[in-house]
Protein backbone atom coordinates (compact mmCIF):
# COMPACT_ATOMS: atom_id res chain seq x y z
CA UNK A 1 0.00 0.00 0.00
CA UNK A 2 1.37 3.49 -0.82
CA UNK A 3 2.24 5.80 2.06
CA UNK A 4 1.58 9.47 2.72
CA UNK A 5 4.22 12.05 1.83
CA UNK A 6 5.34 15.44 3.05
CA UNK A 7 8.19 17.79 2.19
CA UNK A 8 11.73 16.98 3.29
CA UNK A 9 12.47 20.61 4.13
CA UNK A 10 10.81 24.05 4.13
CA UNK A 11 10.48 26.14 0.94
CA UNK A 12 10.15 29.94 0.80
CA UNK A 13 9.06 32.08 -2.13
CA UNK A 14 8.07 35.76 -2.35
CA UNK A 15 6.03 37.72 -4.86
CA UNK A 16 2.66 39.46 -5.25
CA UNK A 17 -0.89 38.17 -5.22
CA UNK A 18 -2.74 38.20 -8.54
CA UNK A 19 -6.12 39.46 -7.40
CA UNK A 20 -5.28 41.31 -4.17
CA UNK A 21 -1.98 42.75 -5.39
CA UNK A 22 -0.33 42.39 -1.98
CA UNK A 23 3.33 41.57 -1.48
CA UNK A 24 3.56 38.16 0.12
CA UNK A 25 6.09 35.65 1.33
CA UNK A 26 4.99 32.03 1.26
CA UNK A 27 6.72 29.21 3.13
CA UNK A 28 5.82 25.56 2.65
CA UNK A 29 6.50 23.45 5.74
CA UNK A 30 6.52 19.68 6.31
CA UNK A 31 3.55 18.42 8.32
CA UNK A 32 2.67 15.22 10.17
CA UNK A 33 0.79 12.27 8.66
CA UNK A 34 -2.95 12.72 8.42
CA UNK A 35 -2.76 16.50 8.85
CA UNK A 36 -3.53 17.30 5.20
CA UNK A 37 -2.87 20.63 3.51
CA UNK A 38 -3.60 23.84 5.41
CA UNK A 39 -2.98 27.56 5.01
CA UNK A 40 -1.63 29.58 7.95
CA UNK A 41 -2.05 33.40 8.01
CA UNK A 42 1.01 34.76 9.81
CA UNK A 43 -0.21 38.34 9.32
CA UNK A 44 -3.22 37.79 11.59
CA UNK A 45 -3.27 37.52 15.36
CA UNK A 46 -2.88 33.95 16.53
CA UNK A 47 -1.76 32.78 13.07
CA UNK A 48 -5.13 31.19 12.25
CA UNK A 49 -5.28 28.28 9.84
CA UNK A 50 -7.68 27.28 7.09
CA UNK A 51 -7.76 23.67 5.92
CA UNK A 52 -7.73 22.97 2.19
CA UNK A 53 -11.11 21.22 2.24
CA UNK A 54 -14.29 21.62 0.23
CA UNK A 55 -16.32 22.80 3.22
CA UNK A 56 -14.06 25.86 3.50
CA UNK A 57 -14.69 27.11 -0.07
CA UNK A 58 -16.29 30.56 0.25
CA UNK A 59 -15.84 32.08 -3.23
CA UNK A 60 -15.07 30.82 -6.73
CA UNK A 61 -15.20 34.03 -8.79
CA UNK A 62 -12.16 33.81 -11.12
CA UNK A 63 -10.24 31.83 -8.47
CA UNK A 64 -10.85 29.60 -5.45
CA UNK A 65 -11.02 31.28 -2.05
CA UNK A 66 -11.00 29.37 1.23
CA UNK A 67 -12.21 30.78 4.52
CA UNK A 68 -13.09 30.07 8.13
CA UNK A 69 -15.03 32.89 9.72
CA UNK A 70 -13.31 36.17 8.91
CA UNK A 71 -10.06 34.45 7.86
CA UNK A 72 -9.72 34.02 4.10
CA UNK A 73 -7.07 32.87 1.64
CA UNK A 74 -7.55 33.77 -2.03
CA UNK A 75 -6.34 32.08 -5.23
CA UNK A 76 -5.25 28.81 -3.65
CA UNK A 77 -5.53 26.60 -6.74
CA UNK A 78 -2.03 27.00 -8.22
CA UNK A 79 -0.09 26.07 -5.08
CA UNK A 80 -2.56 23.29 -4.25
CA UNK A 81 -2.10 21.91 -7.79
CA UNK A 82 1.69 21.96 -7.32
CA UNK A 83 1.47 20.04 -4.04
CA UNK A 84 -1.10 17.55 -5.36
CA UNK A 85 0.82 17.08 -8.60
CA UNK A 86 3.97 16.23 -6.64
CA UNK A 87 2.08 13.80 -4.42
CA UNK A 88 2.41 15.89 -1.24
CA UNK A 89 -0.37 14.88 1.14
CA UNK A 90 0.59 16.85 4.26
CA UNK A 91 2.01 20.38 4.39
CA UNK A 92 1.48 23.80 5.97
CA UNK A 93 1.38 26.81 3.62
CA UNK A 94 2.39 29.87 5.64
CA UNK A 95 1.49 33.31 4.24
CA UNK A 96 2.06 36.83 5.51
CA UNK A 97 -0.80 38.14 3.35
CA UNK A 98 -4.18 36.91 2.14
CA UNK A 99 -3.10 35.28 -1.13
CA UNK A 100 -0.18 33.11 -2.32
CA UNK A 101 2.22 34.74 -4.79
CA UNK A 102 1.09 34.39 -8.38
CA UNK A 103 4.65 34.00 -9.73
CA UNK A 104 4.38 33.87 -13.54
CA UNK A 105 0.75 32.73 -13.53
CA UNK A 106 1.65 29.04 -13.60
CA UNK A 107 2.84 26.49 -11.04
CA UNK A 108 6.28 26.14 -12.64
CA UNK A 109 8.26 27.81 -9.86
CA UNK A 110 6.34 25.94 -7.17
CA UNK A 111 6.95 22.61 -8.91
CA UNK A 112 10.67 23.37 -9.17
CA UNK A 113 10.98 24.37 -5.51
CA UNK A 114 9.06 21.30 -4.34
CA UNK A 115 11.37 19.15 -6.47
CA UNK A 116 14.43 20.79 -4.92
CA UNK A 117 13.08 20.34 -1.40
CA UNK A 118 12.29 16.68 -2.02
CA UNK A 119 9.54 14.49 -0.59
CA UNK A 120 9.60 12.38 2.54
CA UNK A 121 7.62 9.16 2.94
CA UNK A 122 5.62 8.99 6.15
CA UNK A 123 4.48 6.08 8.30
CA UNK A 124 0.74 6.30 7.65
CA UNK A 125 -0.73 4.57 4.60
CA UNK A 126 -2.15 6.59 1.72
CA UNK A 127 -5.73 5.74 0.81
CA UNK A 128 -6.64 7.04 -2.67
CA UNK A 129 -10.35 7.01 -3.39
CA UNK A 130 -11.47 4.89 -6.32
CA UNK A 131 -14.51 6.38 -8.04
CA UNK A 132 -17.15 3.66 -7.89
CA UNK A 133 -19.96 5.08 -10.02
CA UNK A 134 -19.98 7.99 -12.49
CA UNK A 135 -20.70 11.49 -11.21
CA UNK A 136 -22.01 14.11 -13.62
CA UNK A 137 -23.07 17.73 -13.21
CA UNK A 138 -24.01 20.64 -15.46
CA UNK A 139 -23.68 24.25 -14.33
CA UNK A 140 -24.61 26.75 -17.03
CA UNK A 141 -22.26 26.20 -19.96
CA UNK A 142 -20.05 23.86 -17.93
CA UNK A 143 -20.26 20.08 -18.01
CA UNK A 144 -18.22 18.06 -15.54
CA UNK A 145 -18.07 14.32 -14.99
CA UNK A 146 -15.82 11.72 -13.42
CA UNK A 147 -15.82 8.02 -14.24
CA UNK A 148 -14.13 4.97 -12.69
CA UNK A 149 -10.51 4.66 -13.81
CA UNK A 150 -7.41 2.93 -12.46
CA UNK A 151 -5.32 6.12 -12.46
CA UNK A 152 -6.03 9.84 -12.48
CA UNK A 153 -6.85 11.15 -15.94
CA UNK A 154 -8.27 14.50 -17.07
CA UNK A 155 -9.80 15.19 -20.46
CA UNK A 156 -10.75 18.82 -20.99
CA UNK A 157 -12.17 21.16 -23.62
CA UNK A 158 -11.96 24.91 -23.09
CA UNK A 159 -13.16 27.97 -25.03
CA UNK A 160 -14.85 31.29 -24.44
CA UNK A 161 -18.53 31.91 -25.04
CA UNK A 162 -17.90 32.71 -28.67
CA UNK A 163 -15.97 29.49 -29.21
CA UNK A 164 -12.68 31.33 -29.67
CA UNK A 165 -9.43 29.51 -28.99
CA UNK A 166 -11.21 26.22 -28.44
CA UNK A 167 -8.64 23.71 -27.23
CA UNK A 168 -8.73 20.05 -26.25
CA UNK A 169 -6.25 18.08 -24.19
CA UNK A 170 -6.23 14.74 -22.38
CA UNK A 171 -3.59 13.45 -19.98
CA UNK A 172 -2.90 10.72 -17.46
CA UNK A 173 -1.71 12.80 -14.51
CA UNK A 174 1.37 11.50 -12.68
CA UNK A 175 4.12 13.36 -10.79
CA UNK A 176 6.20 13.21 -13.97
CA UNK A 177 3.54 14.38 -16.45
CA UNK A 178 2.43 17.05 -13.99
CA UNK A 179 5.84 18.70 -14.12
CA UNK A 180 6.46 18.45 -17.86
CA UNK A 181 2.97 18.78 -19.36
CA UNK A 182 0.95 20.98 -16.98
CA UNK A 183 2.92 22.95 -14.39
CA UNK A 184 4.24 25.52 -16.94
CA UNK A 185 0.77 26.52 -18.23
CA UNK A 186 -0.08 30.14 -17.35
CA UNK A 187 -3.37 31.70 -16.37
CA UNK A 188 -5.16 33.78 -19.02
CA UNK A 189 -8.14 36.04 -19.55
CA UNK A 190 -9.95 37.71 -22.45
CA UNK A 191 -9.41 41.42 -22.99
CA UNK A 192 -13.11 42.27 -22.65
CA UNK A 193 -13.14 40.69 -19.17
CA UNK A 194 -10.50 43.05 -17.78
CA UNK A 195 -12.82 46.00 -17.13
CA UNK A 196 -15.24 43.75 -15.22
CA UNK A 197 -12.42 42.24 -13.17
CA UNK A 198 -11.01 45.63 -12.23
CA UNK A 199 -14.44 46.98 -11.25
CA UNK A 200 -14.91 43.96 -8.97
CA UNK A 201 -11.61 44.57 -7.19
CA UNK A 202 -9.75 41.70 -8.88
CA UNK A 203 -6.43 41.32 -10.77
CA UNK A 204 -4.84 44.18 -8.80
CA UNK A 205 -1.51 42.41 -9.22
CA UNK A 206 -2.11 41.29 -12.80
CA UNK A 207 0.21 42.07 -15.71
CA UNK A 208 1.69 40.37 -18.75
CA UNK A 209 4.36 39.11 -16.36
CA UNK A 210 1.87 36.73 -14.77
CA UNK A 211 -1.01 36.27 -17.21
CA UNK A 212 -1.81 35.91 -20.90
CA UNK A 213 -4.38 38.29 -22.39
CA UNK A 214 -6.42 37.30 -25.46
CA UNK A 215 -7.69 40.25 -27.55
CA UNK A 216 -9.78 39.33 -30.58
CA UNK A 217 -7.53 36.85 -32.40
CA UNK A 218 -4.29 38.11 -30.86
CA UNK A 219 -2.48 36.58 -27.91
CA UNK A 220 -0.74 39.19 -25.76
CA UNK A 221 2.13 37.69 -23.79
CA UNK A 222 5.68 38.64 -22.84
CA UNK A 223 7.01 35.33 -24.16
CA UNK A 224 5.94 32.67 -26.68
CA UNK A 225 3.28 30.20 -25.61
CA UNK A 226 4.83 27.39 -23.60
CA UNK A 227 2.48 24.74 -25.01
CA UNK A 228 0.39 24.70 -28.14
CA UNK A 229 -2.65 24.06 -25.90
CA UNK A 230 -1.51 26.27 -23.01
CA UNK A 231 -5.00 27.57 -22.22
CA UNK A 232 -6.69 24.20 -21.78
CA UNK A 233 -3.66 22.83 -19.96
CA UNK A 234 -4.00 25.65 -17.43
CA UNK A 235 -7.66 24.71 -17.02
CA UNK A 236 -6.50 21.17 -16.17
CA UNK A 237 -4.00 22.64 -13.70
CA UNK A 238 -6.90 24.45 -11.99
CA UNK A 239 -8.95 21.24 -11.88
CA UNK A 240 -6.10 19.42 -10.12
CA UNK A 241 -5.80 22.18 -7.52
CA UNK A 242 -9.54 22.38 -6.89
CA UNK A 243 -10.06 18.61 -6.69
CA UNK A 244 -7.29 18.37 -4.10
CA UNK A 245 -9.86 19.89 -1.72
CA UNK A 246 -11.38 16.41 -1.48
CA UNK A 247 -8.54 15.69 0.95
CA UNK A 248 -7.21 12.50 -0.62
CA UNK A 249 -5.98 11.40 -4.07
CA UNK A 250 -8.65 10.42 -6.58
CA UNK A 251 -8.62 7.46 -8.93
CA UNK A 252 -10.92 8.36 -11.79
CA UNK A 253 -11.24 9.95 -15.23
CA UNK A 254 -12.42 13.56 -15.20
CA UNK A 255 -14.09 14.89 -18.34
CA UNK A 256 -14.63 18.66 -18.37
CA UNK A 257 -16.14 21.01 -20.93
CA UNK A 258 -15.62 24.73 -20.24
CA UNK A 259 -14.65 24.12 -16.60
CA UNK A 260 -14.74 26.80 -13.93
CA UNK A 261 -13.62 27.00 -10.31
CA UNK A 262 -17.25 26.82 -9.23
CA UNK A 263 -17.85 23.63 -11.20
CA UNK A 264 -14.52 22.13 -10.11
CA UNK A 265 -15.29 22.61 -6.44
CA UNK A 266 -18.86 21.35 -6.89
CA UNK A 267 -17.43 18.18 -8.44
CA UNK A 268 -15.07 17.89 -5.46
CA UNK A 269 -18.07 18.11 -3.12
CA UNK A 270 -19.91 15.45 -5.11
CA UNK A 271 -16.88 13.14 -4.92
CA UNK A 272 -16.67 13.67 -1.17
CA UNK A 273 -20.37 12.83 -0.88
CA UNK A 274 -19.74 9.56 -2.72
CA UNK A 275 -16.85 8.77 -0.37
CA UNK A 276 -19.05 9.30 2.68
CA UNK A 277 -22.13 7.51 1.36
CA UNK A 278 -21.14 3.91 2.28
CA UNK A 279 -20.33 4.91 5.87
CA UNK A 280 -23.58 6.81 6.24
CA UNK A 281 -25.51 3.90 4.75
CA UNK A 282 -23.84 1.45 7.12
CA UNK A 283 -24.77 3.62 10.09
CA UNK A 284 -28.34 4.16 8.89
CA UNK A 285 -29.28 0.73 7.60
CA UNK A 286 -27.26 -1.58 9.85
CA UNK A 287 -29.50 -4.30 11.32
CA UNK A 288 -30.31 -4.17 15.04
CA UNK A 289 -27.64 -5.57 17.37
CA UNK A 290 -27.74 -9.31 17.88
CA UNK A 291 -27.85 -10.06 21.59
CA UNK A 292 -25.91 -13.16 22.63
CA UNK A 293 -27.12 -14.54 25.93
CA UNK A 294 -25.18 -16.32 28.64
CA UNK A 295 -27.22 -18.90 30.48
CA UNK A 296 -27.02 -18.51 34.23
CA UNK A 297 -28.00 -20.98 36.93
CA UNK A 298 -31.70 -21.17 37.69
CA UNK A 299 -32.52 -20.54 34.03
CA UNK A 300 -31.99 -16.73 34.14
CA UNK A 301 -30.40 -14.87 31.23
CA UNK A 302 -28.08 -11.88 31.03
CA UNK A 303 -26.69 -10.14 27.97
CA UNK A 304 -22.94 -10.56 27.53
CA UNK A 305 -22.10 -8.66 24.35
CA UNK A 306 -23.72 -7.16 21.24
CA UNK A 307 -22.61 -7.57 17.68
CA UNK A 308 -23.32 -4.90 15.09
CA UNK A 309 -21.91 -5.24 11.55
CA UNK A 310 -21.55 -1.45 11.28
CA UNK A 311 -19.22 -1.07 14.26
CA UNK A 312 -16.18 -2.86 15.68
CA UNK A 313 -16.93 -5.62 18.19
CA UNK A 314 -16.50 -4.22 21.70
CA UNK A 315 -16.47 -6.18 24.93
CA UNK A 316 -16.72 -4.82 28.43
CA UNK A 317 -13.06 -5.58 29.02
CA UNK A 318 -11.79 -3.83 25.88
CA UNK A 319 -9.23 -1.08 26.74
CA UNK A 320 -10.25 2.48 25.91
CA UNK A 321 -7.42 2.97 23.44
CA UNK A 322 -8.59 0.00 21.33
CA UNK A 323 -12.04 1.57 21.00
CA UNK A 324 -10.61 4.63 19.26
CA UNK A 325 -9.67 3.26 15.85
CA UNK A 326 -10.07 4.42 12.27
CA UNK A 327 -13.55 3.57 11.04
CA UNK A 328 -14.96 2.99 14.53
CA UNK A 329 -18.23 4.43 15.79
CA UNK A 330 -18.88 4.67 19.51
CA UNK A 331 -22.16 4.68 21.41
CA UNK A 332 -22.72 6.43 24.74
CA UNK A 333 -21.57 3.48 26.85
CA UNK A 334 -18.36 3.19 24.87
CA UNK A 335 -17.78 6.94 25.13
CA UNK A 336 -18.05 6.65 28.92
CA UNK A 337 -15.35 3.98 28.89
CA UNK A 338 -13.03 6.66 27.48
CA UNK A 339 -14.17 9.90 29.12
CA UNK A 340 -14.52 10.38 32.88
CA UNK A 341 -17.43 12.81 32.37
CA UNK A 342 -20.95 11.77 33.31
CA UNK A 343 -24.36 13.38 32.84
CA UNK A 344 -25.20 16.18 33.11
CA UNK A 345 -21.67 17.16 32.07
CA UNK A 346 -21.14 14.53 29.36
CA UNK A 347 -21.41 16.49 26.10
CA UNK A 348 -20.99 13.54 23.71
CA UNK A 349 -23.77 11.07 22.92
CA UNK A 350 -21.92 9.15 20.24
CA UNK A 351 -18.95 9.23 17.88
CA UNK A 352 -19.89 8.83 14.22
CA UNK A 353 -16.49 8.99 12.52
CA UNK A 354 -12.83 8.45 13.39
CA UNK A 355 -10.40 8.95 10.50
CA UNK A 356 -6.75 9.76 11.09
CA UNK A 357 -6.48 13.01 13.03
CA UNK A 358 -10.17 13.78 12.53
CA UNK A 359 -13.18 12.80 14.62
CA UNK A 360 -16.88 13.62 14.37
CA UNK A 361 -19.28 13.24 17.30
CA UNK A 362 -22.89 14.05 18.11
CA UNK A 363 -24.78 15.63 20.99
CA UNK A 364 -28.58 15.47 21.00
CA UNK A 365 -29.74 18.70 22.62
CA UNK A 366 -33.05 18.01 24.38
CA UNK A 367 -35.39 20.20 26.42
CA UNK A 368 -34.45 18.05 29.41
CA UNK A 369 -30.93 19.51 29.56
CA UNK A 370 -30.52 21.00 33.08
CA UNK A 371 -28.85 24.19 31.80
CA UNK A 372 -32.03 25.22 29.96
CA UNK A 373 -33.77 25.81 33.29
CA UNK A 374 -31.80 29.00 33.82
CA UNK A 375 -30.37 29.74 30.32
CA UNK A 376 -32.85 31.24 29.65
CA UNK A 377 -36.42 30.78 30.96
CA UNK A 378 -38.77 31.11 28.03
CA UNK A 379 -35.86 31.38 25.57
CA UNK A 380 -33.71 28.23 25.97
CA UNK A 381 -30.24 28.47 24.41
CA UNK A 382 -27.31 26.09 24.93
CA UNK A 383 -24.44 28.01 26.56
CA UNK A 384 -21.54 28.63 24.20
CA UNK A 385 -19.03 27.48 26.83
CA UNK A 386 -20.66 24.04 26.80
CA UNK A 387 -20.11 23.85 23.05
CA UNK A 388 -16.43 24.55 23.79
CA UNK A 389 -16.56 21.81 26.40
CA UNK A 390 -18.00 19.43 23.80
CA UNK A 391 -15.10 20.23 21.45
CA UNK A 392 -12.60 19.58 24.26
CA UNK A 393 -14.25 16.27 25.20
CA UNK A 394 -14.25 15.05 21.60
CA UNK A 395 -10.57 16.04 21.27
CA UNK A 396 -9.87 14.08 24.44
CA UNK A 397 -11.42 10.97 22.88
CA UNK A 398 -9.12 11.26 19.87
CA UNK A 399 -6.07 11.53 22.14
CA UNK A 400 -6.89 8.06 23.49
CA UNK A 401 -5.73 6.53 20.20
CA UNK A 402 -2.28 6.45 21.78
CA UNK A 403 -1.85 3.63 24.26
CA UNK A 404 0.35 5.75 26.55
CA UNK A 405 -2.58 8.14 27.09
CA UNK A 406 -4.96 5.47 28.36
CA UNK A 407 -6.46 6.33 31.73
CA UNK A 408 -5.42 9.99 31.62
CA UNK A 409 -7.53 13.11 32.00
CA UNK A 410 -7.55 15.96 29.49
CA UNK A 411 -7.41 19.33 31.28
CA UNK A 412 -8.78 22.25 29.24
CA UNK A 413 -6.01 24.92 29.15
CA UNK A 414 -7.06 27.55 26.62
CA UNK A 415 -9.35 28.42 23.71
CA UNK A 416 -8.43 30.75 20.84
CA UNK A 417 -10.24 32.15 17.81
CA UNK A 418 -13.55 31.33 19.48
CA UNK A 419 -16.63 32.26 17.47
CA UNK A 420 -20.29 31.66 18.23
CA UNK A 421 -22.36 32.11 15.13
CA UNK A 422 -25.89 30.86 15.81
CA UNK A 423 -27.88 29.80 18.89
CA UNK A 424 -28.33 26.11 19.66
CA UNK A 425 -31.84 25.29 20.84
CA UNK A 426 -33.76 22.27 22.17
CA UNK A 427 -34.29 19.67 19.46
CA UNK A 428 -31.04 20.49 17.65
CA UNK A 429 -28.50 17.78 16.89
CA UNK A 430 -25.08 19.27 17.57
CA UNK A 431 -22.37 17.77 15.35
CA UNK A 432 -18.88 18.25 16.77
CA UNK A 433 -15.99 17.94 14.33
CA UNK A 434 -12.45 18.07 15.72
CA UNK A 435 -9.09 17.80 14.00
CA UNK A 436 -5.87 17.40 15.98
CA UNK A 437 -3.26 19.91 14.90
CA UNK A 438 -0.55 19.07 17.42
CA UNK A 439 0.13 16.30 19.89
CA UNK A 440 3.46 16.39 21.64
CA UNK A 441 4.05 14.83 25.02
CA UNK A 442 1.25 15.82 27.37
CA UNK A 443 0.06 18.80 25.34
CA UNK A 444 -2.54 18.57 22.62
CA UNK A 445 -3.95 21.21 20.29
CA UNK A 446 -7.05 20.82 18.18
CA UNK A 447 -9.35 22.78 15.91
CA UNK A 448 -13.04 22.20 16.50
CA UNK A 449 -16.29 23.18 14.83
CA UNK A 450 -19.88 22.61 15.90
CA UNK A 451 -22.67 22.53 13.33
CA UNK A 452 -26.45 22.11 13.31
CA UNK A 453 -28.06 20.96 10.06
CA UNK A 454 -24.78 21.64 8.25
CA UNK A 455 -24.52 25.26 9.42
CA UNK A 456 -21.66 26.37 11.64
CA UNK A 457 -22.79 27.44 15.13
CA UNK A 458 -19.41 27.69 16.87
CA UNK A 459 -15.71 27.06 16.36
CA UNK A 460 -12.49 27.33 18.32
CA UNK A 461 -8.87 26.25 18.61
CA UNK A 462 -8.36 24.50 21.95
CA UNK A 463 -5.30 23.49 23.93
CA UNK A 464 -5.35 20.87 26.66
CA UNK A 465 -2.98 18.90 28.84
CA UNK A 466 -3.12 15.23 29.77
CA UNK A 467 -2.61 14.31 33.41
CA UNK A 468 -2.89 11.08 35.37
CA UNK A 469 -6.23 10.41 37.02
Amino acid sequence: MPQQQTLKQPITFSGIGLHCGNKVTMTLLPSGPGSGLRFRRLDLEGSPEVEARTENVVDTQRSTTLGRGSVKVHTVEHILAALAGAGIDNAVIELDANEPPISDGSSRVFARLIGEAGTMTQTDPLEPYQITTPIQLTLGETDMAIFPHDGFKITCTSSDRGGRFTQFYSLEVTPSTWVTELSHARTFCFYEEIEFLIKNGLIKGGSLENAIVIRDDAVLTNEPLRYREEFVRHKILDIIGDLSLVGRPIRGHVIAVKPSHHANTELAKAILAQIRRPLEAAQTFAPPPVVLENRHPLGSTAPSKTLNPATPIVTSSQPAETLVQDGATLDTMQVMKILPHRPPFLMVDKVTLIAGNRIVAQKNVTMGEPFFEGHFPGHPIMPGVLQLEAIAQVAGILMMRQAENAGKLAYFMSAEDVKWRKPVRPGDVLMIEVEMTKSRGKIGKARGKCTVDGESVSEANVTFMLIDR
